[in-house]
């Protein structure tokens, strides 16, 4: 398959004040890319925009909230009109949480969903179009999380199950736009994510994490993911963990499974 010349490509990122996101950012900016960037986050997310402008990138930025249609409707709409379409979307925020389902209040699951889930699926509806009309390319940010389970972390596994379902299907029925879909699952990447991670009652936790091999930076995770792009590949799993985790679960699920209750029982334990 052709690759993707990302020179001049108008990239749409979410998420992106922090992280994976900002390294995404500076990676695209990098290539020549034209940005658009969102996050809820407005200080942080004008701080990024200055540290690139700083940089001659062309960069423009909307605070606003994934969850909500109308700010995902509103951002696109303004990367849309300033530069005339998108090519790139990068769907990228995300919260997480490290409870046991059965302590876990309800409305941790739902407010997971909405971020991870529907904030992927707002932006993905409001640029559609767009996206289509400039045979362009939509990148979701996963998980290992996404078609493994993930001890103490149920609310997060079902959000990136659904993404999983969402964008596969999508890919069918996109099949002949000339529109690419690529799936991105990282397995610990060395961000905030974890650190702002929702407790059993909704609030930051102070529950240690716990993980399974070592961490990548945002940076190493941002050039993969880069290259993936540039090579239109449909699903990218970025560490030997997530790999040998993909394997398992085709080969012997509860094998796998028992591996993860030994590796993370820790996260069942309550603060």
């Amino acid at each position: 398959m052709k690759k993707r010349n990302l020179k001049g490509s108008v990239v749409v990122i979410t998420g992106a004040a922090g992280g994976l996101g900002k390294a995404l950012a500076f990676r695209f900016a990098a290539a020549g890319c034209r940005l658009a960037l969102m996050d809820k986050d407005a200080e942080a997310l004008g701080n990024v925009q200055e540290e690139l402008r700083s940089r001659e990138i062309e960069v423009i930025t909307k605070a606003g909230d994934v969850s909500v249609y109308e700010d995902c409707s509103r951002f696109i709409s303004l990367a849309e009109k300033t530069y005339r379409g998108i090519d790139i979307l990068i769907n990228n925020a995300g919260i997480t949480h490290r409870s046991a389902f059965r302590e876990t209040d309800y409305r941790v699951f739902h407010r997971v969903m909405e971020v991870n889930y529907f904030g992927a699926v707002h932006c993905t509806k409001a640029s559609l179009e767009n996206l289509i009309e400039n045979r362009g390319m939509i990148v979701a940010i996963s998980s290992v999380a996404g078609f493994a389970p993930l001890l103490g972390r149920t609310g997060y596994s079902a959000a990136k199950h659904a993404l999983h379902g969402f964008f596969e299907s999508l890919r069918t029925e996109l099949y002949g736009t000339g529109v690419d879909i690529l799936i991105v699952c990282p397995s610990f990447i060395a961000t905030d994510i974890e650190k702002n991670a929702l407790g059993e009652n909704g609030k930051p936790t102070q529950h240690p994490q716990s993980r399974v091999g070592k961490r990548i930076s945002a940076e190493e995770a941002s050039e993969r993911i880069f290259q993936a792009t540039e090579k239109r590949k449909r699903l990218l799993i970025l560490s030997p963990v997530g790999k040998l985790s993909y394997l398992m679960m085709k080969i012997h699920p509860p094998w796998y499974e028992g591996i993860m209750r030994k590796s993370l029982s820790s996260e069942l334990e309550r603060e």
